[in-house]
C-alpha cells in the first residue's frame, strides 16, 4: 500500500489521534484495521526521523542473544534504533506477536530470477546466493540480475564451467563462446556452460593446471562469492586436479561450496582431506543428500574436524526429495544401485508423473528435471540435530511444478521441525539461517558483516513472522505455492513482503560481491 494513502487519511483526522504512537496496523489483522496503519504526526517525524518502525514485536537477534519485545526502527536502509520505549516514524507498523528477525540467507538457491525470488520472500528469504554450482561468467550474471533484483543475490564461480578454458581441445569452443561477450553476453554464458557440460568427462591434465588457476582467478576478481564445485556432475575432475582447486583457493583463502563426487563415504573423506591439506576453507551442500543413510557416520567426520579448529561448514535442507537434470552424470549407469532406488522413485517434474523404464530412456533424451525420492525423514532430522548444521534450501529455477523446497525450505524448517517437532529452540533454529550463514560468508565478502544481525548500523534486510503460524504449502504433487506467517519482510530498508503479500515492482536487492573485486 502506498504511505501517501495514510498520510492523507491522518491529516483527515489528526483532530482525534491522542495517542503520541498513533494507531498501528496490526498484521494479519482484519482489513478494517490494517487500514488503520498511519505515519507519524509532523513533531515526532522531526525528532526520530525514522523511515520505518517496526513496533512492539518479540525480536530476536541470534548473533547477541536478544529476546524481548521491542520497537526497530528503521532509516536509510539500516536499522537506526532497537528501543524498550515507543518510536515513531513514516510508517509505523504494530507487530506485537509476530517475531522480528533478521532477514533469513539462502547459500543454496538456484532460482536466480524475480520469479523465483517472489516465493523466496514469502518464505522469509532476504538473499538468495547461488553458491553450489556457481555461474561461468560472475560479471555476466552480476551484470543481469543487476537491473533489477527483489532480494539481495550474489554467485561463486563455476568450476566446471570454466574447465574447458584449460583444455586446450576445447579452445575453439570456449573462444567461440566468449566471441559472444560483447555484443552478446548472456549467449557468452550459455555457451560457456554449454562448454562446460560437453567436457563433463574430460579430464584437465596437470600442465594444464596453470590455466585453471588463472580462469578461477578471472571468475574471483569479477566478483564472486568463492568456487563452486559441483563435481558428481563432471566426473572427468580427477582427484588430482580436485585437489589442485583446493591448492588454488587456499592461496587465495576463498571458499569452496562443493557438491561431492557420490553419496559415499570416501567422497566426504575426499574433500575434508583436501581442505585439512591445503587449509582451504570448504562448506558441503546438502548434506542429506549426499550421505543418505550414511547421514550419520559423516555428520562425526565434519564435526570432528571442526571441533579441531578447522573451517569445514555444512548444510541441509528439510525434505526427503532432491531435483535435478535427469541428463547429468547422477543417472549415469548404476544409479539405482548407488541410490538404492528404482524408476518409480523420480517425478517427471513438468508432468508429475511417476517415470518407468520407458519413460526414462524418453526423458533423458530429451532433457528435463526429476524430482529424486530418494531420503527418509529420519535422516533429516538426524542432520538438524547437529548444532553446526545450516538450513539452504537448493531451491530449484522457478517451473510450475518445481521441487517445494524453492518455496517453502525455511518455513518448513521453523514450522515442521523447530516449532512442532521441538528439535531445537527457535532463537537456535534463527541462527542456523541468519547469522551462521553470514559468518560463512565473512570470508569472501565484507558485507557480510551486516547481515544476518538486528542491531543498530546493520542492514534492514528483516523478516517478521507469526511463530505459531509459518509453515510451508508447496507439496510435490501441486505447482509452487506460498509459504504463510511471514508477514512482512524488508531488504535494504524496503519492503518486498507487506502483509503478507509481495509487494508489487519491488527490487531494492544488492550484490554481494567478492573481497577479490573489492567487496
Amino acid at each position: 500500500m502506498d504511505p501517501s494513502f495514510f498520510l492523507s487519511a491522518l491529516s483527515a483526522s489528526a483532530a482525534r489521534v491522542t495517542n503520541p504512537r498513533l494507531v498501528r496496523a496490526r498484521s494479519f489483522a482484519p482489513l478494517a484495521t490494517l487500514l488503520l496503519a498511519v505515519a507519524a504526526p509532523a513533531p515526532l517525524l522531526a525528532q526520530d526521523g525514522y523511515d520505518i518502525v517496526l513496533a512492539g514485536g518479540r525480536v530476536m537477534d541470534p548473533e547477541t542473544g536478544l529476546d524481548a519485545v521491542r520497537d526497530v526502527a528503521v532509516r536509510a536502509g539500516e536499522i537506526a534504533a532497537i528501543s524498550e520505549g515507543p518510536l515513531s516514524g513514516t510508517v509505523v507498523l504494530d507487530v506485537s506477536g509476530l517475531v522480528v528477525a533478521p532477514g533469513f540467507i539462502d547459500l543454496h538457491a538456484h532460482g536466480q530470477t524475480n520469479r523465483a525470488n517472489e516465493f523466496q520472500a514469502r518464505d522469509g528469504v532476504t538473499t538468495a546466493l547461488e553458491l553450489e554450482s556457481g555461474v561461468a561468467l560472475p560479471a555476466v550474471y552480476l551484470a543481469r540480475r543487476g537491473r533489477g533484483a527483489i532480494l539481495n543475490y550474489g554467485a561463486t564461480v563455476s568450476h566446471m564451467s570454466v574447465r574447458p578454458k584449460a583444455m586446450p581441445a576445447r579452445a575453439g569452443a570456449v573462444r567461440q563462446a566468449l566471441a559472444f561477450a560483447g555484443d552478446d553476453p548472456e549467449r557468452a554464458l550459455r555457451e560457456l556452460e554449454s562448454a562446460g557440460s560437453a567436457a563433463k568427462y574430460d579430464p584437465v591434465l596437470p600442465e594444464d593446471y596453470p590455466a585453471l588457476r588463472a580462469a578461477l582467478a578471472e571468475g574471483l576478481a569479477a566478483g564472486a562469492l568463492g568456487i563452486g564445485m559441483a563435481h558428481q556432475y563432471y566426473p572427468g575432475a580427477n582427484h588430482e586436479e580436485i585437489l589442485e582447486v583446493f591448492r588454488f583457493a587456499a592461496d587465495e583463502g576463498a571458499t569452496i561450496h562443493t557438491h561431492v563426487r557420490n553419496m559415499g563415504i570416501d567422497a566426504m573423506q575426499e574433500v575434508i582431506a583436501n581442505a585439512v591439506a591445503t587449509g582451504a576453507p570448504l562448506h558441503i551442500v546438502h548434506v542429506n543428500s549426499s550421505s543418505l543413510w550414511r547421514i550419520g557416520p559423516i555428520l562425526d567426520l565434519i564435526g570432528g574436524v571442526r571441533s579441531r579448529g578447522f573451517d569445514v561448514t555444512t548444510e541441509a535442507y528439510p525434505y526427503t526429495a532432491a531435483s535435478t537434470g535427469l541428463q547429468s552424470a547422477l543417472f549415469d549407469p548404476g544409479w539405482k544401485e548407488s541410490l538404492r532406488i528404482g524408476y518409480g522413485d523420480l517425478q517427471w517434474q513438468d508432468t508429475g508423473e511417476r517415470l518407468t523404464a520407458e519413460t526414462f530412456r524418453r526423458y533423458r533424451a530429451e532433457g528435463g528435471t526429476v524430482i529424486i525420492h530418494m531420503m527418509k525423514d529420519e535422516w533429516i532430522r538426524e542432520a538438524l540435530s547437529r548444532d553446526f548444521v545450516m538450513v539452504a534450501s537448493d531451491g530449484m529455477p522457478y517451473a510450475p511444478g518445481a521441487h517445494p523446497r524453492s518455496a517453502g525450505t525455511f518455513s518448513r524448517f521453523l514450522g515442521r521441525y523447530v516449532r512442532d517437532e521441538g528439535l531445537m529452540p527457535l532463537m537456535e533454529g534463527l541462527a542456523r539461517i541468519t547469522i551462521m550463514p553470514a559468518r560463512r560468508l565473512e570470508r569472501m565478502t565484507g558485507q557480510a558483516g551486516r547481515k544476518g544481525r538486528l542491531r543498530p548500523g546493520m542492514d534492514a534486510d528483516i523478516t517478521v513472522f507469526d511463530p505459531d503460524g509459518i509453515i510451508d504449502t508447496a507439496t510435490f504433487e501441486d505447482d509452487l505455492s506460498h509459504s504463510v506467517g511471514v508477514a512482512h519482510v524488508l531488504v535494504g530498508g524496503a519492503f518486498v513482503v507487506r502483509d503478507g503479500e509481495n509487494v508489487p515492482g519491488a527490487t531494492p536487492g544488492r550484490a554481494l560481491l567478492g573481497r577479490g573485486s573489492g567487496g
